[in-house]
């Protein structure tokens, strides 16, 4: 990612609606896991590591990020090993698999998105999880994603098959961040036609605005406890390694 993504993650991640929303909203389907007491948790691709209090709530978290400087201020922070590691094949080597693996918009950015699945694969202990999302809707690739080093957005087939040939079980697969899609959509989309490249859509927006934004998107969590969700910005796909 661009320099400026990582700093502007470090300061919006403990405000902005979308993180907020957005670990509200991956708590509350962790929860659902049959995990073990105690269970050993990864995040793989943690930047500056605002997800990593959260995950902590289910087990003890270890993390690995590529962006030194994100690397360092995650661990200063939270108190959480972070290593270096790159997917799929600059990893540390770990003594053991973990019983939860999270990769939060991670493998998008990854050339060899297969390569990258299996390597999460590898990570995950026998019946144990792998949680992930994605960037959805390819229709509305822009600046964003070239600011964010994307190399693809993805369909929830075309992602749902990446993970399955890995040999993974998927037990949820659904679209997300989609009461906001209009708006979103409508943003980027107009400045795509424009030309536009500069601005930043990504900015936090006024109180009020981001108070409403956060409850907004944070109410999927609700809805995907019962149904998943047929179109969003956003993919959520948990999935199980089998038994051996």
């Amino acid at each position: 990612m661009d320099r400026a993504i990582y700093d502007r993650m470090r300061l919006q991640q403990g405000t902005h609606w979308w993180f907020v929303a957005r670990r509200q909203i991956l708590a509350d389907q962790i929860s659902r896991l049959p995990l073990p007491a105690a269970p050993r948790i990864l995040e793989a691709g943690c930047g500056p590591g605002g997800n990593i209090g959260m995950l902590g709530r289910f087990g003890a978290v270890q993390a690995i990020e590529p962006d030194a400087a994100s690397r360092d201020y995650a661990a200063r922070e939270t108190g959480v090993p972070v290593l270096d590691g790159l997917l799929p094949d600059g990893l540390p080597a770990f003594p053991e698999p973990f019983d939860l693996v999270a990769a939060f918009d991670v493998i998008e950015h990854v050339d060899d998105d297969a390569g990258a699945v299996a390597a999460l694969r590898d990570l995950t202990r026998p019946g144990g999880f792998l949680v992930t999302t994605v960037p959805a809707c390819p229709w509305m690739w822009g600046r964003h994603d070239e600011q964010h080093h994307h190399k693809r957005r993805y369909t929830l087939p075309a992602y749902r098959a990446l993970l399955e040939r890995a040999g993974l079980k998927v037990r949820k697969a659904t679209h997300f961040n989609t009461l906001l899609l209009p708006p979103i959509a409508a943003v980027r989309l107009a400045r795509g036609l424009v030309g536009a490249r500069d601005g930043d859509d990504e900015a936090l927006p006024p109180a009020p605005v981001n108070a409403v934004f956060k409850l907004v998107f944070g109410a999927e969590a609700g809805l995907l406890r019962w149904i998943d969700l047929p179109f969003g910005v956003s993919i959520l796909l948990i999935a199980e390694r089998p038994q051996r």
